[in-house]
């Protein structure tokens, strides 16, 4: 619990119904959706720029750890007060301040949920293009943190792309503007995209100005189902070989589909090894062409066959398989190891050659499935807590997962972040003189090390 003297200071700064120092309450505030969990001495309210900032003065010049938080459901402990201190939450920080549909953005608080930024952007004919799959609970400004994404970002981008400025306060209590409100600009150093991925580490965002995309006019939904994994990574490849970006490309292997035949009432054919959930949108005069070459590409060889969805049941029939693989997964395996990595597209049936043998070396299941047209996959393994041979073979696959990647020119982690969970394997994909630039401009910054310390970086050597 925070001494009487911070305890104080922060009712001050903060409000005094902003602040909770009870023991029950702080607990609600110590866990994301990682299995890590600390608690801290205090947990504030934000409720607007001025009052973070003054909250951000009292930790500094007092050296206290602050982590910022969203609603909570990042997976890599990245908003765990790791080193105890204050917890800021942003939740209350909710508004959509404006909408301008005629320039194309929404300006937002970081609270306010991706969910609801879709539904205002829609009733103008416009969306925010990162969708990830906790939309309906997580916050833009999580978002923001991770850089997370979603299945459209094959076509869209990710949060860096569709995302033209930030208001923030850096960790020593300044506050800045980044970005500009018009789609170019080069006056001055890009710091949107790079505080956009820091997790709270180089400073808090008070306000973000969102780049809206309109709804595209039609929509086409496809499944190819595939002998085997190395042939669906063959057909991500060649769809991306081609002129017609997807909008969507996701990736389901075997042992998934096995998984969902036995834990929902899902549609899946017999003997597939893989499947892809494929769409593309546009303009409804040119879309079946489009839709034409995706599937032409898609035809590789070990294709079992392409379902096109004609109508919006077939369409939500389609996406009822990779609906119901998380629900499974948490049923089969409650302690799974879930890594995020990707590679580049062309080098995914190295990817998927490669977990194969990693499964078949340390006798661990693992299932794969993601984001297909990034490269970007979500590799699970599935380890039985009581059995001691597995537990054993955990850490040294995942070492062995981490070293195939990167020997594929991929990254750790395509948009969970590093948080605690991996920042022990950080110094393997970085450099160390980048490392080092790295931690310089965080000391920029945050020049006291108290925004988000402990997460990030591996430990200074």
């Amino acid at each position: 619990m925070a001494n009487g003297a911070l305890a104080d200071a922060l009712r001050g700064a903060a409000g005094r119904d902003n602040v909770l120092t009870e023991a029950a309450d702080r607990w609600t505030y110590g866990y994301d959706n990682s299995r890590q969990q600390a608690l801290p001495a205090a947990v504030i309210f934000a409720t607007d720029a001025e009052q973070v900032a003054a909250v951000v003065s009292v930790c500094n010049e007092r050296g206290t750890p602050l982590t910022a938080r969203g609603w909570g459901s990042g997976t890599t402990g990245a908003t765990v007060p790791s080193e105890g201190g204050v917890v800021l939450s942003f939740e209350r920080m909710d508004a959509i301040l404006r909408t301008d549909p005629a320039n194309r953005l929404m300006v937002v608080q970081p609270g306010v949920t991706n969910q609801a930024v879709q539904t205002a952007a829609a009733e103008h004919g416009f969306f925010w293009p990162p969708d990830p799959t906790s939309a309906a609970f997580c916050s833009v400004g999580g978002n923001l943190a991770y850089n997370s994404a979603g299945p459209r970002a094959v076509k869209y981008g990710t949060p860096r792309e569709n995302t033209l400025g930030l208001r923030a306060v850096t960790g020593d209590a300044s506050a800045i503007r980044t970005g500009v409100h018009t789609t170019k600009g080069v006056v001055g150093y890009d710091l949107t995209r790079l505080i956009i991925g820091s997790e709270g580490t180089l400073a808090l965002t008070t306000e973000a100005t969102l780049k809206l995309t309109p709804v595209p006019q039609a929509r086409r939904t496809m499944r190819g189902v595939y002998a085997d994994m190395g042939a669906a990574a063959r057909a991500v490849s060649a769809i991306m070989a081609q002129p017609v970006v997807p909008s969507t490309l996701e990736f389901i292997d075997g042992k998934a589909i096995e998984m969902i035949r036995s834990h929902s009432q899902a549609d899946l054919p017999e003997g597939a090894g893989a499947m892809l959930m494929i769409a593309v949108d546009g303009a409804e005069a040119c879309l079946d062409q489009a839709a034409a070459a995706v599937s032409e590409a898609a035809r590789v060889d070990g294709c079992m066959g392409l379902d096109m969805a004609r109508s919006h049941a077939e369409v939500q029939a389609l996406w009822a398989t990779r609906k119901a693989l998380s629900p499974a997964l948490r049923q089969v395996a409650p302690k799974k190891i879930n890594e995020d990595v990707a590679v580049p597209v062309s080098r995914m049936p190295e990817l998927v050659e490669g977990l194969q043998g990693l499964a078949h070396r340390y006798g661990i299941t693992i299932v794969n499935f993601g984001h297909a047209g990034n490269g970007n996959i979500h590799v699970n393994l599935l380890v039985d807590p009581d059995d001691p041979a597995q537990m054993a073979a955990a850490e040294p696959c995942l070492e062995a997962v981490f070293d195939l990647v990167l020997s594929l020119e991929g990254t750790l982690s395509g948009e969970h972040g590093i948080g605690l969970v991996k920042r022990a394997f950080v110094a393997r994909e970085i450099e160390p003189a980048t490392l080092a630039l790295m931690r310089r401009l965080k000391q920029q910054f945050d020049p006291n090390g108290i925004l988000n310390p402990g997460k990030g970086f591996p430990e200074a050597g």
